[in-house]
This record gives C-alpha cells, structure tokens and sequence, in this order.
C-alpha cells in the first residue's frame, strides 16, 4: 500500500488531472505533474510541476525520482516513456503494456476479439492491395482510422466510396490504418470500470452518451436501455478488466446496435469525460477510485445516489469567460465545473455542468437549459 503522506507522479496535467489531484490532496497525498504547458490546469492545483515535454528524457527521471507511484491522465504518450520509469524500477499504474494495448487501435481491436468480445468488422490496411481486399471483405460505409493519436474524432474519416477512401489512404503516407465498418448504431454507451491490485472489479452505471461533431457532448445515467444490455455492458467491460489485468480506472466506449447487440468502439485506460458524473452523483468518484486502485487501497461503493446528466462546456473562440453563472447556480440540481484553462479554443473543453434530478429526463431538461444560460465574452 501507498499511504497519505505519498507522492502521486502523473503524466499530462490537463483536466483529468486536476481532478485526480483535488481527490488526492483531500486524502492526503502529495501531487506532481508533468506537463509542457506552464501552469497547467493540474499543475495549478497541485504540489508541484514539472514543465517540460513527456518525452523529456531528464523531467521524465525527476518525475520518477520524486514520485512513490505514476499514472497518466491520457494514454496518447509514446509508451516508451513509461517504460523507461518501468526500467528504473518505478511503479507505473496502469502499466506499460496496458498502454501498449489501449492506444494503437489495432493491437486493441486483436485483444478485445481474443477475449471473446465483438467489435465492428474490420481490417488492416498499409498496402493498396490490403485497401483493396478491406472495400472487398468490409465495403461501404466504413471508417478509416489511424492506429495511433485517435480522440475526439480525431485521426479518423468517414468514407462512403472508392474515391474518397483512396483521397484518405493516399494523405495518409505509408501509415498502418484499420478500415473498421461504420455500423448503424442506435445508441453510444459507456462504462467506467476499477479493477485493484487483488483483482477485485466493480463497474458504475452504464451511460448514454450523445456525440456532437466527434466530441462528447452530453452523458446520461442510467442509460435508457434494458436490463439485458446494461447487464451485457457491465459484463463486457469486467471481462476486458480482467484480460488487460488493469489496476485502475478505465472506460469502455460501445456501440448499441439493434436486437441488443453489443459492440465495443475502444477502450481509454483512464478516467473518462464521460465518468464525471461520479463526482456528484456516485458514492466515490472514479478519481478517487483510481487513486485507491493505484495506490493499493481497497476499491469503493460505484452506488449511484439519484439520476445524472452531464454536458461539456466547449470554448466558442468567441471570448474567455462565461457569464450567466450565477444563474445556473440558482438551481440547487446544478453543479458547475471549470477547467482552469485561460484560451476557449472553438470546441475545446473547458469544462462542464451535472444536473442531478429524481428522473432521467429532469435531469437533461435542466442540463440543458442551464448551458444555454451561459455564454463566452471577452
């Protein structure tokens, strides 16, 4: 075990970050961050920050040299970064090959099929003669998909014919692609799942979640769907827990198809947008459950206490600061989050609003309505 008193070393010091620190400094702990970006949403919050690129061969050694466990709050790093923490003997959760895993689409999609899971069809394509078999074998609509660098839509094309397919390909150089089938989904789901270092897994509620131009919009929970596939869903993501023999928080994206089919989409190994609903609505959240998994403290209560919805907060480009605040939070379902961040890009995030309620669509309604309430000035 790793008791208060401790060090927690992170890789990134965006906003997963800086609410893992909020948790970890409540219970004691000391906080580090590396981060190449000066103050830093996390770093503003913890103990300290180490400024300087993850591939930083010498603030990567001060980050393991200070720290007494590391984890990282994205898992687009080159993996040899945890690896070269692993070779000096740091403890690293979740572990490199986890990493390794998660974050090269391909080497996920093989390990989620191993472990007797579906996901949507698809196949390997480098070669002008592999494009060819995936429009024979896989045809169209499909997704072109870089195996590295994919979040928020990112690093992926919707192609509808040979044309636009070989435009995609050609742009694409030489790099190794997954051309998967665009499948008619009926609802986007997710779960965010802990496993210990003694095995022990506990899963949250299923959620619903509603994507707008590829970026997390809006999560609902519980998800509007039956018994049988929240059972389903809970099932699929405690199997991959236990294949990836994870220690920590991680989430499971799935696609819901029509007869209750189950598709997996991807796996993030870390705490996710869409889990933050468990900071106001669950028990313990999943940032101080990632703590407890990490530092080897027993895994807590996933107990939702009412209905959630929660919905981002994307910079316009417009202006840097919200007004209408002090409106939403004169309705007492309304909890308000921002992510210390000073530039509101158009669509980054920036941070984002829960509505709890006795019901689902009470929730939403006021989630909903409180957004619109605000808006970016200068």
């Amino acid at each position: 075990m790793i008791p208060p008193g401790k060090t927690i070393g992170m890789l990134g010091g965006g906003q997963l970050g800086r609410m893992f620190a909020f948790d970890a400094k409540r219970m004691g702990y000391r906080v580090i961050t590396l981060d190449k970006t000066p103050h830093s949403p996390m770093g503003q919050v913890c103990d300290e920050q180490i400024t300087g690129d993850l591939d930083d061969q010498d603030a990567l050694l001060e980050l393991g040299e200070k720290s007494d466990v590391i984890t990282y709050e994205f898992e687009h790093i080159d993996v040899s970064c945890v690896e070269t923490l692993e070779e000096k003997g740091k403890i690293v959760r979740p572990s490199g090959n986890v990493l390794k895993i998660t974050q090269h689409r391909l080497f996920e999609k093989e390990f989620i099929v191993h472990a007797g899971i579906h996901v949507a069809p698809y196949e390997k394509v480098e070669t002008i003669t592999e494009f060819d078999a995936a429009i024979a074998k896989i045809g169209f609509p499909a997704i072109i998909k870089t195996v590295h660098g994919g979040y928020d839509g990112k690093g992926q094309s919707v192609v509808k014919d040979r044309a636009q397919a070989l435009k995609v390909f050609n742009s694409m150089k030489g790099r190794i692609l997954v051309w998967e089938k665009k499948v008619p989904f009926l609802k986007e789901l997710s779960v965010m799942c802990v496993r210990d270092l003694d095995g022990n897994v506990a899963s949250y509620p299923v959620s619903e979640n509603i994507h707008v131009d590829n970026i997390l919009d809006t999560t609902i929970v519980p998800a509007r769907i039956s018994k049988k596939c929240e059972k389903e869903a809970k099932k699929i993501a405690e199997t991959i827990a236990i294949h990836l023999d994870i220690v920590g928080v991680f989430c499971v994206e799935m696609f819901l198809l029509d007869k209750d089919v189950i598709l997996v989409n991807e796996i993030a190994p870390r705490p996710h947008n869409s889990g933050h609903y468990t900071m106001d609505a669950c028990a313990i959240s999943q940032f101080e459950q990632q703590l407890r998994a990490i530092c080897g403290l027993p895994i807590g209560s996933t107990q939702l206490f009412s209905p959630v919805v929660m919905v981002n907060l994307l910079g316009n480009g417009k202006g840097n600061r919200l007004a209408g605040i002090d409106k939403i939070l004169a309705d007492p379902r309304i909890h308000f989050h921002l992510y210390g961040k000073t530039e509101a890009a158009a669509k980054r995030k920036m941070g984002h609003i829960t509505a709890v309620a006795k019901t689902v669509d009470e929730a939403l309604d006021a989630a909903v309505a409180a957004r619109k309430k605000l808006k970016w000035i200068e």
